[in-house]
């Protein structure tokens, strides 16, 4: 997502989404005639891989573009922090930046706990890799950032054309159950995807509709020869789900019938507990695509400490006044978003 030179919503700039007691004081702050340069420092309090950044720093460069002397210090996305790393930090007038504090560390909160599911499930899986496949566990108006967040996090890849589309990537698909039920024959849903779908997207097919997943997967395989790129396991639990021994049966099958350039996927309720079963039976997944446990992350919670106003150090109780020692911080050059520029 990098740099974002989109203006931020509405709703976000005119301050809706904050905490109302931010509104409150720079209400008071404005009535008492106060607006003090300070500096605020971000960080979390776990290890993590950091992601929301380049939206943070959208919506501070948009909104301290224009601001005399203000200054913007970051660590980028992907970048792995440590407890209470300085993450972000912030120089300019308390008044221009302070309604957006509940929306920055929003972004970065939801989206770090995104990328850091899916690092721990590309983690347990390597060298195999994982595909981002949550976007149905989330609200649509957010689907773009899961998945971006997982593809940061280490997903070679994510379903949704719109996420894969910040990650400057192409979506990553198969095909669903509802095109097998609807041709009512899994190896006639794969013809019609290969006739029907650009040469660049891979034959993908799903075989766990109607039969047995073996016998499936040959069928397919005879059908499309060597077009077919993969299949797609995703047993239900009603069937006791996707199996080692099951993954290891068909690998077997497939080779002795000739058809050893054909990949399996393994999907449905995968977690890293899950990914390791596979790993430690020797499983032969060529692929992992995880949903729920990455869409559904705990987001990681981000604090915003004023440590310095006009150039005195100043903290609450527990915290060390001044500013922080991070040397990992990068300058944000401000000048990109302004106007013109």
């Amino acid at each position: 997502m990098g740099l974002q030179r989109t203006r931020p919503s509405h709703e976000i700039l005119s301050g809706a989404t904050a905490d109302v007691y931010f509104a409150r004081a720079n209400s008071i702050l404005d009535q008492e005639s106060l607006d003090p340069v300070v500096v605020m420092e971000v960080f979390c309090r776990e290890d993590a891989v950091l992601c929301g950044m380049g939206e943070a720093q959208n919506l501070i460069g948009h909104v301290l573009a224009n601001e005399p002397g203000a200054k913007l210090e970051a660590l980028d996305d992907g970048d792995v922090v440590t407890p209470k790393e300085i993450v972000l930090r912030i120089e300019a007038r308390y008044r221009a930046f302070a309604l957006y504090e509940t929306a920055m560390l929003g972004m970065l909160s939801q989206s770090t706990g995104w990328a850091t599911a899916a690092r721990q499930c590309v983690e347990a899986a390597a060298p195999q890799p994982v595909i981002s496949f949550g976007a149905r566990h989330v609200h649509p108006d957010i689907t773009d950032v899961l998945d971006y967040a997982a593809i940061v996090g280490g997903c070679v890849g994510a379903s949704t054309p719109a996420g894969a589309r910040l990650a400057g990537l192409n979506p990553t698909g198969t095909m669903p159950h509802s095109l097998v039920l609807i041709f009512g024959d899994t190896v006639r849903a794969a013809q019609a995807f290969d006739r029907d779908m650009p040469p660049d997207v891979p034959r993908i097919v799903l075989v766990d509709t109607f039969k047995d997943e073996a016998e499936e997967a040959l069928r397919v395989a005879h059908a499309l020869g060597d077009k077919l790129y993969g299949i797609r396991l995703d047993t239900p639990s009603e069937r006791g789900r996707v199996t080692a021994d099951l993954v290891t049966e068909i690998r077997a099958r497939l080779d002795q019938a000739g058809f050893g350039h054909v990949t399996i996927v393994v999907s449905g309720g995968l977690n890293p507990d899950r990914i390791r079963y596979f790993k430690e039976q020797e499983a032969p997944v060529d692929s992992f695509a995880v949903g729920s446990y990455i869409s559904g992350a705990t987001p990681i919670d981000f604090t915003g400490d004023i440590k310095e106003i006009d150039g005195s150090p100043i903290a609450k109780r527990g915290r060390i006044p001044g500013r922080t020692a991070s040397p990992r911080l990068r300058p944000v050059d401000l000048s990109a978003w302004r106007e013109g520029a």
